[in-house]
């Protein structure tokens, strides 16, 4: 099975081949993430990533309730909801 999780855009920057990368926020843990495929994304969006790709891009509730649903199922033990104060704003 495959499985795309959510994760906040916190910034973006093109890559040396061009393309637009960005750093994506995981419940506490950041990586460094493709975002071709979704080039509307902006900080602050949310997105669902699979093997380092963003597939697409979801709203705060969507994602919210995908991190519950992987909480409930054991697959986020050690890691916070992507709504705590350590994670960027959207601004307003």
């Amino acid at each position: 099975m495959c499985l795309a999780v959510p994760g906040r855009v916190v910034s973006i920057e093109e890559s040396s081949v061009g393309m637009n990368m960005g750093k994506v926020n995981f419940g506490g843990i950041l990586k460094q993430v493709c975002l071709a495929y979704v080039p509307e994304v902006m900080v602050g969006d949310y997105v669902l990533v699979h093997v380092g790709f963003a597939i697409s891009k979801v709203d705060e509730e969507e994602a919210a309730k995908v991190f519950e649903y992987l909480k409930e199922m054991g697959e986020l033990e050690g890691l916070q909801q992507p709504d705590d104060d350590s994670t960027p704003q959207r601004p307003s």
